[in-house]
């Protein structure tokens, strides 16, 4: 009987002890990094062509180039005559077609 009590009296124990640790238990869950998609962009080919007649200088770029990443810093834009919504520089030796708004890259010339 007494080694009844003692075992019931042990098996309380655990039981209560297990429930206060998972009282105490936080579980935190992130969301997903969101996946980037890479986005399909129609430039119209009069621009590529004047993009890669041009003559520019090409400056070094630190950080990566990548379509939709944003070109910041003393990088020069230059714009596409009769297309207002597109620029274009030359950077890392990479010439690109650029948002002139946001300076977001839209197109990667080789």
């Amino acid at each position: 009987m007494r080694n009844r009590l003692i075992l019931s009296a042990a098996a309380t124990l655990l039981t209560l002890s297990a429930s206060a640790y998972a009282q105490e238990t936080v579980i935190i869950q992130q969301a997903p990094a969101p996946a980037m998609v890479p986005q399909t962009v129609v430039i119209p080919g009069e621009v590529r062509t004047y993009v890669m007649q041009q003559e520019v200088q090409s400056v070094p770029y630190e950080g990566d180039v990548l379509i939709g990443r944003v070109i910041d810093g003393p990088v020069e834009l230059y714009p596409v005559d009769g297309y207002d919504g597109y620029s274009y520089t030359v950077v890392n030796e990479r010439r690109v077609i650029v948002d002139p708004q946001t300076r977001a890259v839209v197109q990667i010339l080789d």
